[in-house]
């Protein structure tokens, strides 16, 4: 109480207590304090001087009372002049502040089928028992039911948190197209304080995603250290970013961590809901006329025992055209009738493709009654359905051991084939360079014979033989047209003999001329966590335990070549066990990729790869080297292809989205295509939906953004199949392709509760964790209390309650004392 007191007097509210006081005096005169005390003695002194010797009439008593006063007067008259300040250091109590966090995403848009108990429960904590007694599933979605509790009239929820806890409650909302974006509710209102019913009128689910990391550190950095805890109303359905308990290092602290409060967490929505959600799995290269198999996975939960029709097709995303629109022929690839006997089931479905080109395939199931969503009854996945062959260059001085095999393996291969494989032997006889079509005569052919390449392989090859142009060559080809690259180090010639080209800036290693091959000590090849995880160091046949126990058969290998380094942005697949880099801590790379540009290089560190046949023939061998082309060739166009090629910059997309379409344009000896090379009309996208007659498809004009490439972004507002068609200007046709808008977002994908985030958030920060039904709760189990503050304030004490008080005290008693002696 002295202590509010003492804060009053000085002009500070709340204090809880005064820890010291202290005054200066800000005047220039009054910095020396010997001036300040001889003009108060000097007051004093007349004052006392005049009642004594001039005011005459006065007993002793009344006289020095009026001395008193007026000299206390003139004395702070003096100090005021002095511009006395006062520095106060006291410690008060602050109104904690308490977060509403509001799920404003798609997901709360469900309609959940509760079981009765549970309907009961929600229509009882709302205030309307009569939604518990539908027979069918309620009206209300998940947000419905939220701001049905926001408002009931008895026992409110906000209400009683501002009156039992004294708590600032700031209340937000989350969504957001990409991330989770905090939003204040203001209730379109200046006033600080919302009613329940303004709260609710602003909760809506236009969210696309749920980041809940995101969101967490958003929260944080708009929070005050009055932040006492936070209560999140939501789903849980995480489903982008980084996750609330994640951390984006080994040292780093979790979203939730960095806010350091505690976190009550209430549930809406149905934990086990009844919903099947389908992924098609298919093989992402396939070959035009061959049987492949098409996987799909089916998770299911509460339709156990009952069965549904599960149907697999085929649709064209890419190709030519002759029509002013295409038609979207649907090949139906099959279908199946599958009784759900477990949450996880697989079917498999054979495909024969007759056609070739870029394919979306799908696998829908039929939604059965009573599923809370139907989006997720659908997938689909783009794949490459090829036909021509895949087009590998094998670069060698002389004939080795791995050249020999490499060769035998892609002859074989189905998808390179004789056609497919050609070579430039240095050594070889110029006879047989210009007899035998598999020998490539020149290094250097024409531009169009050059970049028709789709994998290029080189060996042991001294510096000599590597003229400026093929190195040039080599680096546009990867790139600018998405080629790929294999470097495979020899015991001759190795790659430092790249040191001085181009092709040395594309390696995922760094090279050094000092350093010779090392052979003094076998050793085993040791496959990265890294390399575990890449798919073309996976050998098997999927069903062994340790998908890498087949490179064990390499053996020992009796050597490598060492490098300076590797790259920053490369990933090493497979190391020495003790050799280390420059830096003396990077073990040494011996299988490392890199990406450059729009293609990507791979670099083998020995030649000696043939030794994994020893014990199984090729079958790993093979199986290594066709994953190589297959993660090489297969991620852009093939051959010729690459001179004219459309893009996108997803597969798929929601409405009101901007598609990126992309055309990288070359003339016939691939020379990048420019504004001034194109008609004056340039280049033109004819987009269209569907294939409905009649119906003019929408012009847009691609931009160059630098010579060969060309850019649009194509606006899309409603769902279904779209199709984008643009001509050629070289030969005059047209290339396609197709792409699929769709109107649900992840929020639809997975429409369970996620009741383990849920408690896992409440468990980690002290929080708790409850059901809507529940949450009345909250009142008793929040655990608020005031923020205290140490404040250390510098203010004129002229200004302050005490002097007025001072001022007033005295005149008063001058007043009183002049009254008493009868003076005027």
């Amino acid at each position: 109480m002295i202590s509010q007191v003492l804060g009053w007097l000085f002009g500070t509210r709340d204090v809880e207590s005064v820890d010291g006081v202290s005054i200066s005096f800000a005047a220039s005169w009054a910095e020396d304090p010997t001036w300040l005390v001889i003009g108060c003695l000097a007051a004093v002194g007349f004052t006392f001087w005049y009642y004594t010797r001039i005011q005459t009439g006065l007993t002793l008593v009344p006289a020095a009372a009026l001395a008193v006063t007026r000299a206390l007067i003139l004395v702070l008259l003096i100090v005021t002049l002095a511009d006395p300040t006062i520095r106060l250091t006291a410690s008060r109590l602050l109104q904690p502040v308490l977060y509403l966090v509001f799920d404003g995403t798609e997901s709360m848009d469900i309609h959940d089928n509760f079981p009765p108990d549970e309907l009961a429960a929600l229509a009882e904590a709302v205030g309307s028992e009569s939604l518990g007694s539908q027979p069918q599933s309620p009206a209300l979605t998940r947000q419905q039911w939220v701001q049905a509790f926001l408002k009931k009239g008895n026992q409110n929820l906000l209400a009683e948190l501002q009156t039992m806890h004294n708590a600032q409650l700031e209340c937000f909302l989350f969504d957001g197209d990409s991330t989770s974006v905090a939003r204040r509710i203001t209730g379109n209102t200046s006033d600080a304080s919302l009613t329940p019913n303004q709260i609710a009128a602003e909760l809506t689910t236009h969210g696309k995603v749920t980041a809940l990391g995101e969101l967490v550190n958003d929260l944080g950095n708009q929070a005050t250290r009055r932040l006492g805890g936070m209560v999140l109303f939501s789903d849980f359905a995480h489903n982008s970013g980084l996750a609330p308990l994640g951390s984006s290092g080994p040292n780093e602290p979790t979203p939730l961590q960095r806010l350091g409060v505690p976190v009550y967490t209430v549930g809406i929505g149905a934990v086990s809901t009844r919903d099947i959600q389908v992924e098609v799995q298919p093989p992402l290269k396939m070959k035009k006329a061959e049987r492949s198999t098409i996987t799909v996975r089916i998770n299911q939960s509460g339709v156990t025992g009952e069965s549904a029709q599960v149907t697999v097709t085929a649709q064209s995303l890419q190709g030519e055209t002759t029509g002013q629109t295409a038609e979207l022929q649907e090949i139906v690839v099959g279908s199946q009738l599958v009784t759900f006997d477990s949450s996880i089931q697989y079917l498999e479905f054979p495909f024969i493709p007759q056609q070739s080109g870029r394919f979306l395939i799908s696998a829908e199931v039929d939604v059965l009654p009573g599923e809370v969503s139907e989006q997720n009854n659908q997938s689909s996945r783009a794949v490459n359905i090829i036909d021509d062959y895949i087009r590998l260059t094998y670069i060698e001085n002389e004939p080795t051991w791995e050249w020999r095999f490499v060769k035998e393996v892609f002859h074989r291969d189905r998808l390179v084939g004789m056609e497919g494989f050609r070579t430039f032997l240095r050594s070889a006889d110029p006879k047989v360079r210009q007899s035998n079509p598999m020998f490539l005569p020149t290094l250097t052919p024409q531009r169009s014979d050059f970049f028709a390449n789709d994998v290029l392989f080189l060996g042991d090859v001294p510096s000599e033989a590597l003229n400026e142009r093929f190195c040039r060559m080599v680096k546009q080809f990867v790139g600018q047209f998405g080629g790929g690259l294999v470097v495979i180090s020899g015991p001759n010639n190795g790659p430092s003999q790249l040191i001085d080209t181009e092709i040395a800036d594309m390696l995922p290693v760094k090279l050094d001329r000092s350093l010779s091959l090392r052979s003094a000590r076998p050793f085993h090849l040791q496959v990265t966590p890294l390399g575990k995880q890449a798919d073309i160091m996976q050998l098997g046949n999927g069903l062994s335990s340790d998908p890498l126990s087949p490179w064990d058969n390499l053996g020992e290998l009796p050597w490598y070549q060492p490098v300076l380094g590797v790259h920053s942005q490369a990933n090493v697949l497979a190391q020495h066990p003790s050799d280390v880099c420059a830096d003396g801590k990077t073990p040494q790379p011996i299988i490392a990729t890199r990406r450059y540009g729009n293609g990507e290089v791979i670099y083998i560190g020995f030649n000696e790869l043939w030794r994994m046949r020893r014990i199984y023939g090729e079958v790993y061998y093979r199986q290594f080297w066709s994953q190589i082309i297959s993660r090489l060739a297969l991620s852009h166009a093939l051959g010729s292809q690459k001179r004219f090629v459309l893009s996108l910059d997803q597969t798929e997309y929601q409405v009101d989205d901007r598609a990126l379409l992309t055309v990288e344009a070359y003339d016939e000896n691939f020379d990048p295509l420019t504004t001034n090379n194109l008609p004056a009309e340039g280049l033109q996208a004819l987009v269209s939906l569907g294939d409905t007659p009649g119906v003019q498809p929408l012009s847009i004009k691609l931009n160059e953004t630098r010579p060969g490439r060309f850019e649009a972004r194509v606006p899309v507002y409603e769902a279904g199949h779209y199709t984008a068609r643009v001509i050629d200007p070289i030969n005059g046709s047209p290339s396609e392709i197709r792409f699929d808008v769709v109107g649900a977002s992840a929020e639809q994908r997975n429409p369970a509760r996620n009741l383990a985030l849920q408690q896992a958030m409440a468990n980690s920060t002290g929080g708790a964790s409850y059901e809507l039904s529940e949450a009345s709760q909250l009142v008793d189990d929040l655990k608020l209390q005031p923020v205290a503050e140490e404040i250390s304030r510098s203010f004129p004490i002229w200004g302050t309650p005490l002097w007025f008080v001072v001022v007033v005290a005295l005149l008063l008693a001058e007043w009183i004392a002049r009254k008493r002696a009868n003076l005027a």
